[in-house]
């Protein structure tokens, strides 16, 4: 394990001294559990940047941060990757710390492990909490600049916020939503994984200012803190059309379709139209069946250049200063459907901005 690359480069992506990396490699005592699991995934990371750790130059190492569930951060990751082999001028390098339902507690933690081992540059998908808030504050004083991805921290000192403007977003789905529905009765189910995501406050916002000039008289009924899971959406999505039988339409905002899809069917309910975010594979499939009436995307692989964009201005790599530019919407549905969604969503490219 790991014999392919220097002790110094594992200990690096792991975030552990030399020492401990070389216990565990030559199988010596006195390592733990912990330390081993974070060998074996860094071998498991420069495995997959390998292209990168045998480029000379300049290298920077950037923490990939993220609460969401693994359907993204597995596409992010992907598309991360994929990225990092065509920047320049700078070799760079990425760990990560991914989290499905990671408390602001554990993301304070999550970037503090960042701080104290070191980096050059965070790219974050964070709830806005105070604590949070002050822990990037923390990493900006200590010389690592940090991206936010997808939803920001405004009051933060990051250097840049990469993703759509999320208010147009939700203003978007919102016009989408007032056409299909027309004059015909009924309510809207709004579904969010947490209120703590600026991002999806700002899209919930936007549908409902839109949805008041469009529809003034269309009721909104509203899940949310479900972390965007399909375990734990598809109860609280069935007890609300128990609740509520003239639910006949969606904005998910934060995930869980194949949940909410799963509740219509068990009633035995139609729904008129069902508008989500993102084409990860669930969505492809969904929207491809005729589950999901629209999706609302972005060129995630574009995001995650320009995420590294900025950071390599922070370090005066590259010309201007970093700054902060909303990312394309581009509504896909089945008729200008790509044929194949990889895990990075390549098929899309280009599609966004």
């Amino acid at each position: 394990m790991g014999r392919a690359f220097r002790v110094r480069d594992i200990a690096v992506q792991a975030g552990l001294s030399e020492t401990t990396v070389d216990r565990v490699l030559n199988g010596r005592p006195g390592v733990s559990i912990r330390a081993q699991r974070q060998v074996d995934q860094a071998v498991r990371d420069l495995e997959r940047q390998q292209d990168q750790v045998r480029l000379g130059g300049r290298t920077l190492v950037i923490d990939l941060v993220m609460q969401a569930p693994s359907r993204f951060t597995g596409a992010v990751r992907a598309a991360l990757e994929g990225e990092l082999p065509g920047l320049r001028p700078a070799v760079i390098r990425a760990r990560f710390s991914l989290d499905e339902t990671a408390s602001a507690p554990a993301m304070v933690e999550a970037l503090e492990r960042v701080r104290r081992r070191g980096s050059q540059g965070v790219i974050l998908k964070a709830p806005d909490e105070p604590e949070v808030v002050e822990a990037v504050d923390q990493l900006v004083a200590a010389g690592i600049p940090v991206v936010t991805l997808v939803t920001d921290l405004p009051t933060s000192r990051r250097v840049a916020y990469v993703g759509i403007d999320n208010r147009a977003a939700g203003a978007t789905a919102a016009y989408f939503v007032s056409q299909w529905l027309g004059d015909a009765p009924g309510n809207i189910l709004v579904t969010l994984s947490r209120d703590t995501f600026r991002g999806e406050e700002e899209r919930e916002m936007g549908f409902r200012a839109a949805l008041r000039r469009l529809a003034p008289d269309r009721a909104l009924v509203e899940l949310n803190n479900t972390d965007g899971l399909d375990a734990t959406m598809h109860d609280l999505a069935l007890e609300a059309l128990i609740a509520d039988p003239s639910i006949n339409a969606v904005y998910s905002i934060g995930g869980g379709n194949s949940a909410i899809v799963d509740a219509f069917a068990a009633l035995g309910r139609p729904y008129r139209c069902f508008i989500a975010h993102d084409l990860d594979p669930d969505n492809h499939a969904l929207l491809r069946s005729g589950a999901l009436t629209l999706v609302l995307h972005h060129d995630l692989p574009a995001d995650l250049r320009r995420s590294c964009h900025a950071l390599l201005q922070a370090h005066h790599l590259l010309p201007n200063a970093p700054h902060s530019l909303p990312s394309n919407i581009h509504p896909i549905s089945p008729y200008n459907l790509p044929s194949a969604v990889g895990p990075s969503w390549s098929g899309v490219r280009g599609l966004g901005g």
